[in-house]
């Protein structure tokens, strides 16, 4: 039994060797696991599952790639995966409607779940940042069922051009933060292990991967990162019948 877990490939149709890594990930690595999670930031925006519906008419090639990665998603649930879609702080919008056609489910974040033989906390991470002040204001804002609403309720080409300054915005924004700000924050790592009482965490959103060992009241705890896919390289956790979570990196 595999559980295979990864986050923050940001597909965008201006990284062809990522989605093209990807896919052929699936095709290989992923064929035959039990259970893939993805958790967040899938794509490096998401305005609308309507986007599914300009597959033929996207100068831009979004509905393209989105119809595609669905459909190779869907390929690996009618094989037997189980997948799991979390949503991060670039693909909130993520919908149903989207997961049914990749043949998966959306999880909630964060989400407690059984891989191998202990109970792990699944998280997008971007929540445990609490130092950055702008970014928790902006992600309560984007949270709100209203704001998406009301989001979702703009013309399509409008919404394009406003996550199109969004990563602009965020971009310049996080040129000017100190690197620790944009890290997670020790005492917010420490309290979700204990408000879900479990002393393993696996989360993407920093793209610092790495291997924490801790100590949540005498007992040993972990916090595993996945990094961020490059056209060169991606990374996954991989996690057997009844071992414990290792974080790896491989070729693409």
């Amino acid at each position: 039994m595999t559980t295979l877990l990864i986050s923050d490939l940001h597909l965008h149709p201006g990284a062809p060797a990522i989605t093209e890594g990807f896919l052929a990930w699936l095709d290989t690595r992923a064929r035959g696991c039990d259970d893939l999670y993805i958790l967040g930031d899938f794509f490096e925006a998401w305005i609308g599952d309507d986007l599914l519906d300009l597959v033929d008419r996207d100068p831009t090639g979004h509905a393209a790639l989105a119809a595609r990665v669905a459909a190779a998603l869907r390929t690996l649930a009618e094989a037997g995966t189980a997948i799991h879609l979390m949503h991060g702080n670039r693909d909130f919008l993520l919908g149903e409607r989207f997961a049914e056609a990749a043949g998966a489910r959306l999880l909630p974040d964060p989400s407690v779940v059984t891989l191998g033989d202990r109970p792990v906390l699944l998280m997008h991470g971007d929540s445990l940042c609490t130092r950055d002040e702008a970014y928790m204001a902006f992600r309560r804002q984007a949270r709100d069922p209203q704001w998406q609403a009301q989001i979702l309720s703009m013309p399509i080409t409008e919404r394009i051009d406003l996550a199109r300054q969004l990563r602009e915005q965020s971009g310049e924004a996080n040129s000017n933060k100190a690197e620790d700000i944009m890290d997670v924050t020790p005492e917010e790592v420490v309290k979700a292990l204990q408000e879900h009482n479990v002393t393993t965490l696996i989360h993407g959103h920093t793209h610092r991967p790495a291997v924490h060992d801790l100590e949540i009241e005498g007992a040993p705890a972990r916090r595993l990162v996945l990094g961020d896919w490059q056209p060169d390289q991606g990374w996954e956790i991989v996690v057997e019948a009844t071992g414990a979570p290792e974080l790896r990196a491989f070729p693409l």
